[in-house]
């Protein structure tokens, strides 16, 4: 082709982009002044023009442009009538090439005469596309064959096409900003060269039919088998390929289809089911399934015949996985899981709009629609458009102007056009077939299939089942190995256990998947729920603010809290509430009945339980404040620091600790690919549930307030997994930590407040290096990576009196300098932690809790150090005696046999003493609550 033939098919191109661009805006302003019953003509006689001008220019140029014909002829769904009806001819009927180039092609690249390789060649082509033309022969031997010869000439027109393509999508992108397909045509400018190769098409073809099991019959076939057809590949070459002849009818000759008696409706649900199977089972699929790529076959059961695999895609596994998590968290209103297979695949976007993405996510897979039913479609989708972007205007303080040139996608990533393409593809096949296929239903198996597979991938079948981070001592050498031994026994599903004796790591260790359907690997920075385990870190809030001279713990919750004392409330002192003695253990228990997400709305429940009345007399009896006692303490922070709790907490620890990113208490946007999905252990569920009301009347669990119940423990799990929850603060039973975070500060608590030396850079992620609040690159800001701060490491050395042997670290600690988040002695602190010395008289006298945390005692009732327990297994908890803290999290939750035998094994390699609540024979009893 020469450059005159290609400056003359580029302007003919943007010629008529402009003149229809020009049409449609000029209509606009025109419908303005029209009577509203003659617009719908206007508008009907204005795509069947520029239908017209389309198809007229797509016959005489062909290339790319035939493609970007077939694609919009099955949009039946959203695309005027007009446009389907005409450009519904380029699907199989583009005017012929002439016979003795395509004979003249085949010779060239086979190396024989036509008749050295057919008995027989039918002139007239069964169907010529915008790539080649096919025609029908017959081998020597008898073999009845199509010939698919490419036409002369098409790769130069195909590559100037795109770019042609490009530039009229960047000159829609300037235009109209709301409307950048740049994404799209760059994913399509890498994978439509490869169409050119035949033999490219022919391993494709291949592929896909062992991935689908066509040539397998009865018993060979699995569970997830699709009735399909694909012609088997003869022969190849770069611009011939020869398969075998399927007799079939054309998908579109809906005369054929209703004389041989074919079931439409099962028809296309077969064909969605088979790229259901290549894309979330095999991660390799067709990308091109227009109506002229199908055939039906005329003997029953009518079986769908899959044609032309020229153009595929291959999804790497994490993006497989993506894709099928997107799905189901479509399917299950996930938001949590749809924000974090967004990150997975590389989808970023602009703002945080958790709810619009899932509700244009639903869009994507919605249930086809008949074409009769185009026009509304088009309409409703126009106006969920309008709707989520007012609310992007009033979120971002945009103007009209602003607004329309704003763009919410910061990134999406090439791997899901094609996929993106397949369905709107399919979506359009089955608009056009007048049939309603339920994307979520027909789907949904093959999505969860991947997904469901990946879990049974345990330690011995996945040699990185345990997270490759640096072994710091023999003793977490030997951990790692009865990890995998509970992981073979099916009794881990996610975990972190993080250690620290004498003020350095021995243990750092992360094994498992993020979820039951989230097969990636659990991290060292990866945030669990972690329940009641969170009331630690609300305790050391309060005391913080004590030992900044902002609070007093014996001074009444009134004085810094006046809303609070009403109801007879004024005698509440702040030692009661850390103490679970307020007499509050009821307060808003029932506020999720009223409303699921009440209790996620923190300056209501603020408000709510400052008007509650008390049930018993202040400091009279210890009874478990499991959910009020996060408003209490929280409310409290809030009156006597002035501050936002989230902002109380990043001062008080999260910057002095070091632990951007990895200790959260109401999680912030951004963060959702990090987070380890909660599921239960039923097995120890089961077991446990008969002995957890039976704890409740024992001595040990007698602090259990009425409303803690088995029922609304359980119920608590699911809710937990929400978007809402996870999002909202709540001090009691919401904390996200990651286990070495958490051990870090139980590490500087035992040691009287003082910053432990910085984790190992070796651990990677390096401990800190998230930034604690994500930004979104908005029209206003953007993430420079350059810019976050970056934390130095330090390594350690073994004193001589520790019993075990530590894995020296060479990097250097010299300029390591000691500070401290607490100002009062480590004796003075320790005493008001755990309501001893000075501070006894401030507590109930033999309860179970200090002043904030669980006191931990052994199995003669020495009261060794502090900590807390959460529902589920998760815990954290030093002794203070032999400056040891250790954290366990978990994702399959259970009521703490797990849990129990980790602490037993790791204090039994220590020589350390083991609480009494995972001591063995106390431990068989009874159920770890909280």
């Amino acid at each position: 082709m020469g450059w005159g033939n290609i400056y003359k098919r580029r302007m003919k191109v943007f010629t008529l982009t402009f003149l229809i661009y020009v049409d449609y805006k000029a209509l606009q302003q025109r419908e303005k002044l029209t009577r509203r019953s003659k617009r719908d003509g206007l508008w009907e006689k204005a795509h069947e023009r520029n239908a017209k001008r389309v198809l007229k220019l797509i016959v005489e140029l062909e290339g790319l442009w035939v493609k970007l014909g077939q694609y919009l002829s099955t949009r039946a769904d959203v695309l005027p009538e007009a446009y389907i009806r005409l450009l519904r001819q380029l699907q199989d009927s583009l005017p012929p090439r002439d016979l003795e180039e395509v004979c003249s092609t085949i010779e060239k690249q086979l190396g024989k005469s036509m008749n050295d390789l057919f008995s027989n060649f039918v002139s007239v082509p069964l169907a010529t596309a915008s790539i080649a033309q096919v025609h029908r022969a017959t081998l020597h031997d008898g073999q009845e064959v199509v010939v698919k010869v490419q036409h002369e000439g098409i790769k130069t027109i195909i590559l100037e096409d795109l770019k042609n393509a490009k530039s009229i999508v960047d000159w829609i992108a300037w235009a109209e900003p709301q409307y950048d397909f740049n994404p799209m045509i760059d994913e399509w400018i890498r994978e439509a060269p490869k169409e050119l190769d035949f033999n490219h098409e022919a391993e494709n073809t291949r592929k896909v039919s062992r991935n689908l099991g066509c040539k397998s019959e009865g018993h060979d076939k699995k569970p997830d088998h699709v009735d399909v057809l694909i012609p088997k590949v003869i022969q190849s070459t770069e611009k011939v390929l020869i398969l075998e002849y399927m007799d079939g009818v054309r998908l579109n000759d809906s005369r054929a289809l209703e004389e041989l008696g074919v079931d439409k409706q099962k028809l296309v649900e077969e064909i969605t089911r088979a790229y259901a199977h290549q894309i979330y089972v095999d991660g390799f699929f067709n990308g091109d399934p227009h109506p002229g790529n199908f055939l039906v076959s005329r003997e029953p059961p009518h079986r769908p015949v899959l044609l032309d695999f020229g153009l595929t895609k291959l999804l790497s596994s994490s993006v497989k996985h993506a894709l099928a998590k997107m799905f189901l968290a479509a399917a299950e209103g996930d938001h949590v899981a749809l924000l974090s297979a967004f990150a997975e695949m590389g989808l970023k976007l602009r703002l945080d709009m958790p709810e619009q993405a899932m509700e244009i996510t639903n869009v994507f897979f919605r249930a086809t629609t008949p074409a009769t039913e185009a026009l509304e479609t088009v309409k409703n989708l126009s106006e969920q458009r309008e709707k989520n972007m007012k609310i992007i205007q009033e979120k971002m303080k945009l103007n009209k102007k602003e607004v329309k040139r704003f763009n919410p996608i910061d990134a999406f990533p090439g791997d899901i056009v094609i996929f993106s393409r397949v369905l709107n593809l399919l979506r359009g096949l089955s608009s056009s077939m007048n049939v309603r296929i339920s994307y979520l239903n027909t789907m949904r198996p093959f999505a969860e299939s991947v997904l469901k597979s990946d879990m049974n991938h345990g330690p011995s079948s996945n040699p990185k089942w345990v997270y490759d981070g640096p072994v710091h001592s023999d003793v977490e050498a030997k951990l790692r190995q009865f990890l995998v031994d509970l992981g073979n026994a099916d009794r881990i599903l996610g975990i972190q256990v993080c250690a620290y004796k004498d003020g350095k790591v021995i243990i750092d260790t992360a094994a498992g998947v993020l979820g039951k359907y989230d097969p990636r690997p659990v991290q060292p920075d990866s945030l669990f729920p972690v329940f009641s385990v969170s009331k630690g870190v609300t305790a050391g809030m309060v005391h913080w603010l004590v030992d900044k001279g902002k609070l007093k713990l014996d001074e009444n919750v009134a004085n810094v809290w006046p809303e609070f004392g009403t109801n007879g409330k004024d005698q509440i002192k702040v030692n009661h509430i850390l103490n679970h003695t307020a007499g509050l253990h009821n307060a808003l228990a029932n506020i999720s009945e009223e409303d699921p997400m009440l209790f996620c709305d923190w300056d209501e429940c603020l408000k709510r339980i400052a008007m509650v009345a008390p049930e018993t007399e202040p400091g009279r009896e210890q009874l478990y404040h499991y959910l009020s006692y996060g408003w209490l303490c929280g409310g409290i922070i809030e009156h006597a620091s002035g501050k936002k709790f989230q902002d109380v907490l990043e001062e008080a620890f999260v910057r002095p600790l070091n632990i951007e990113g990895e200790l959260y208490i109401g999680i912030p946007p951004g963060v959702e690919s990090r987070l380890a999905t909660l599921t239960i252990d039923m097995n120890d569920l089961t077991r446990s549930a008969p002995k957890f009301d039976a704890t409740r009347s024992s001595a040990i669990s007698n602090a259990l307030p009425s409303s803690f119940t088995f029922e609304s423990v359980s119920s608590v799990i699911p809710l937990s997994n929400t978007l809402n929850v996870r999002r909202a603060i709540l001090p009691a039973a919401n904390g996200h930590f990651s286990a070495r975070a958490l051990a870090r500060y139980y590490a500087a608590l035992v040691d009287g407040g003082v910053v432990p030396p910085r984790h190992s850079s070796s651990s990677l992620p390096p401990l800190g290096s998230h930034p604690h609040r994500p930004m979104f690159p908005s029209k206003k800001t953007s993430i420079n990576q350059k810019d976050r701060r970056k934390k130095d490491s330090s390594g350690s050395t073994s004193p001589d009196s520790d019993v075990y042997i530590r894995i020296p670290n060479t990097e250097d600690t010299s300029d390591e300098v000691d500070t401290k988040i607490f100002t009062n002695t480590k004796t003075k602190l320790h005493d008001a932690f755990m309501g001893s010395g000075d501070f006894e008289d401030l507590i109930f006298p033999g309860g179970r809790f200090g002043l904030g945390f669980r006191r931990v005692r052994t199995a003669d009732g020495s009261v060794i150090g502090f900590g807390h327990s959460g529902l589920g297994g998760s815990t954290a908890y030093c002794d203070i005696h032999n400056r040891f803290a250790i954290t366990v999290t978990l994702n399959k939750l259970s009521f703490g046999a797990l849990t129990g035998e980790i602490i037993r094994f790791v204090c039994s390699e220590l020589d350390l003493p083991v609480p009494e609540e995972y001591a063995g024979s106390r431990f068989a009893e009874t159920p770890v609550i909280n």
